[in-house]
């Protein structure tokens, strides 16, 4: 290369700018993290103690637990360059029949529990059908789904609720996630703790296993994917199928945290796990993204609204702040792509 050449890529500042992006581009969860934390430490200081309560920070957790949950399937849907709008749906629909099977049928409440996640898996088998099959894009897909199982819920619950009288006397273990276990001033139900062993359990099986390397190809390009020998239907297929396994324990951990089972609930789950993974650094375009991240970004949106109610403002204004978030995080990730393309 001439001694006159000035190009950045030859320069020290283009040289470390390249390695700031490659280091950006191969931990996606650097950014969320580093706005978590300087999220905790504004909100510690303007709030004072009771941000950093031990109860607070617990009652944060159990607050995201279920969009947490949520966002964990809308993760596989992501990395795959798709977007899943019936998730809120399949949870809801996947509470239901737990509620309706169990009161309804006289079945042991052990077969309700599995049944309701069996509606769950189908409702994602659905959905990977039509992206799979037909071909349609994924957008369209799980609009018109969204609009069916909604339907089906209204349906299947004749617009009831469940009280948690009933579910107490005839299957208390639709209520089991919702137990909490004390530490000190802190109180962590189950519910969290099955949220964080799934994401564990996604996290072995995206980055150790040759299944969650096929997810993270068929995302970045699925062209090549299919060159490369991957199944990418295959692929794409079981993980809509997971996902919608995923939204059926989520219904349970739904039935635990508010005691009962209603039609009513999980109205925003849809845009609120979307939020989640976007602000977390994975890319909506597939193929970069990580487990962990989405739990940043679920609790970057917990914390967010738990510290600015603490600080006396205003719902809108919480709303606000998230809605700004999404629009950096997904800047951010555009910026990302044009430098390293």
């Amino acid at each position: 290369m001439s001694s006159h050449d000035t190009s950045p890529l030859s320069s020290p500042r283009g040289t470390a700018m390249q390695r700031f992006v490659a280091v950006l581009h191969g931990n996606p969860t650097i950014i969320p993290l580093s706005v978590l934390i300087l999220g905790l430490i504004v909100f510690s200081l303007v709030v004072g103690s009771r941000f950093f309560h031990p109860f607070n920070l617990s009652l944060v957790l159990q607050q995201v637990t279920i969009i947490g949950t949520i966002a964990l399937a809308q993760t596989l849907i992501i990395l795959t360059a798709g977007i899943d709008l019936s998730v809120g749906a399949i949870t809801v629909l996947s509470s239901i029949a737990m509620g309706r099977i169990a009161i309804d049928t006289g079945l042991p409440p052990e077969l309700a529990l599995a049944a309701g996640i069996g509606v769950g898996a189908l409702c994602g088998a659905l959905n990977g059908f039509f992206v799979t099959a037909i071909r349609l894009p994924p957008f369209i897909v799980t609009l018109g789904t969204w609009s069916i199982f909604n339907a089906l819920v209204q349906l299947w619950s004749r617009g009831q609720t469940i009280r948690q009288q009933e579910i107490e006397a005839v299957a208390p273990i639709l209520q089991w996630t919702g137990t909490a276990m004390q530490f000190g001033a802190a109180r962590i139900t189950i519910g969290s703790m099955l949220m964080l062993l799934l994401a564990a359990v996604l996290w072995y099986v995206l980055n150790r296993t040759a299944y969650g390397r096929h997810i993270y190809a068929v995302g970045d390009d699925p062209e090549a994917a299919r060159l490369a020998g991957i199944n990418t239907s295959r692929v794409l297929f079981s993980v809509y199928l997971i996902a919608g396994v995923i939204c059926g324990l989520a219904g349970w951990l739904l039935i635990g945290r508010v005691g009962a089972v209603s039609p009513l609930g999980m109205m925003n789950a849809n845009l609120d796990s979307i939020t989640a993974v976007v602000i977390s650094g994975t890319s909506l375009f597939g193929g970069r993204g990580s487990v962990v991240g989405t739990l940043i970004g679920a609790l970057i949106v917990g914390f967010f609204r738990n510290g600015l109610a603490l600080a006396g403002l205003d719902v809108l204004w919480q709303e606000f702040t998230i809605g700004f978030l999404i629009i950096i995080a997904v800047s951010i990730d555009q910026w990302l792509r044009r430098i390293s393309n």
